[in-house]
């Protein structure tokens, strides 16, 4: 198999996904109800086209069968055709309709250009780091009615997290929402996300008849240079906290016909009536604490009817679950450090700073910190794994199995998967250069490395180094993966830094060894 037939719909009979609920902690309303983990525990996919991802929901032994779907590259008309076999899917967007336990997961760059997302009949639906821009309601190419992702008919525990979704106008220019949700939309959490350059937000509740749609939550979202509608609800109920607004036209949290939104410190910035009932006398209500108003322009007139000047709540909302709230004098720099695209899911602490929100932020290992490697040609005396070939560790204790794992950056899989015993599993690079790390608490001696490749990249690592991460020392270097030897050494983290590749460089396992 070549190294991108991978990405031409390769099923791999593994969970490289498989905790994506339990380290990244879904928070909101979409924690409830059973709560939301998308493809956990099922078959993983990686995508090139939309078609590869039709494909991949069609070939499922079900239509609840847990699935990830990783998408690298650009989506678009061109490369989507409706998949055949039972399911419902689309050529002019990517249409989840009439399933569940399926996450959608961007690496690197995952662009959907002009071509929406479309969330229908469906349930336990995960959408996470990718970026959906110009999706059209008329004009030319078409596709999902406008929206950049659209809710609608029977959708619950849905999560929109650390995506980029942005229009290059307003509804006279062809585009819709962002993110609408109507006809029964409920249990959902979007959080995370930069939404900018839009007419429109999104709503909840597509007219005043339309009254089944409620427990959204909207935290630490990123909304600039929008109209309206952050977001217009109606009936429901939305709590909205530490998110950041800047440059809104018109009207920010715009509930109605007794909608009720929590809004709690968010941070307000050039904004026109950020909290009301508006364009309409059909009011709805607001529960208000902490927020901030900078710069903000409350507009009185007969049909709106703004929270402010001088904001007050007008209704009491319990919210059920537990949460953390970033004090507001954070918010800003919280958000424009974690909202968005290709930042490792980072997150906010609680504390007034950010963290990587990773499998490995829950290991028993105490050292956090990116890898320090020395790519100098700086040792003289190193062992390469082209003249250790013949050394056999069958027998002997891997010491990564149990311990930490870490890296500068992942462009696939993830750090835990070099050190979890299973050769399908893997980490890579965000480009052809990187570095992998195994780390314990206390320190341990090792003489032995085994460096495993994917079965479907093997070769790709040209060069390489390991380095004591404690010391900075070079301690091995080659051009070829396997088993590598060399002097005893005492280190509480080891360095595996790809210097140079062809095509896409793996690591499936880095085992390490002491041999007596």
């Amino acid at each position: 198999m070549t190294t991108s037939s991978i990405f031409r719909f390769t099923t791999l009979s593994v969970c490289l996904f498989s905790a994506i609920n339990a380290w990244a902690g879904v928070d909101g309303y979409a924690s409830l109800n059973g709560g939301t983990t998308g493809g956990e525990g099922g078959d993983v996919v990686y995508a090139t086209t939309g078609t590869e991802i039709n494909q991949a929901m069609c070939n499922r032994s079900s239509d609840d069968t847990p699935l990830t779907i990783y998408v690298t590259g650009t989506i678009n008309h061109d490369n989507t055709e409706q998949a055949s076999g039972s399911c419902n899917t689309r050529g002019d967007a990517i249409q989840f309709k009439g399933v569940s336990n399926i996450s959608l997961i961007g690496q690197g760059e995952a662009l959907f250009d002009e071509i929406g997302i479309h969330i229908r009949d469906a349930s336990n639906i995960i959408i996470r780091n990718v970026h959906v821009r110009n999706v059209k309601k008329s004009g030319s190419p078409i596709s999902n009615g406008g929206d950049a992702i659209g809710l609608e008919k029977n959708v619950h525990n849905i999560w929109i997290d650390h995506n980029e979704l942005e229009a290059s106008g307003g509804e006279k220019d062809g585009y819709d929402s962002l993110i609408d949700m109507k006809a029964t939309t409920q249990y959902v959490t979007v959080s995370y996300n930069y939404l900018h350059h839009s007419g429109r937000g999104g709503l909840i509740g597509s007219s005043d008849n339309d009254t089944e749609n409620t427990y959204i939550t909207f935290h630490h979202n990123r909304y600039e240079n929008i109209d309206s509608r952050l977001p217009l609800l109606r009936h429901g109920t939305v709590h909205a906290f530490n998110n950041y607004y800047a440059h809104v036209s018109k009207s920010g949290m715009n509930p109605r016909i007794g909608g009720q939104i929590k809004a709690e410190n968010n941070v307000f910035n050039d904004v026109q009536n950020p909290i009301g009932t508006f364009y309409t006398d059909d009011m709805g209500y607001w529960d208000l604490s902490g927020n901030q108003f900078n710069d903000v322009t409350w507009l009185d007139n007969s049909t709106n009817h703004p929270a402010g000047p001088d904001p007050v709540s007008t209704t009491s909302i319990t919210i059920p679950y537990q949460y953390t709230l970033d004090e507001t004098d954070c918010v800003q720099s919280i958000v424009l450090a974690t909202a968005g695209t290709q930042n490792d899911y980072a997150v906010s602490d609680g504390k007034c700073a950010t963290s990587t929100r990773t499998e490995e932020s829950n290991e028993t290992a105490d050292d956090t910190s990116s890898s320090n490697s020395d790519t100098s040609d700086s040792s003289s005396d190193t062992s390469s794994s082209d003249d250790s070939a013949s050394i056999d560790v069958s027998g002997e204790t891997n010491l990564s199995i149990g311990a930490g794992s870490d890296g500068d950056g992942k462009g696939m899989g993830s750090y835990g998967s070099v050190r979890d015993g299973d050769s399908t599993t893997l980490w890579a690079p965000k480009g052809s250069t990187g570095t992998v790390s195994i780390k314990w608490k206390t320190a341990q001696t090792i003489n032995a490395v085994v460096i495993r490749e994917a079965d479907d990249y093997s070769g790709n690592i040209t060069s390489w180094q390991l380095t004591n991460n404690d010391t900075d020392e070079v301690i091995a270097s080659g051009t070829s993966t396997g088993v590598i030897t060399f002097d005893a050494v005492s280190l509480k983290k080891v360095n595996f830094t790809i210097l140079s590749s062809k095509g896409t460089p793996t690591v499936a396992e880095f085992e390490t060894y002491f041999i007596q």
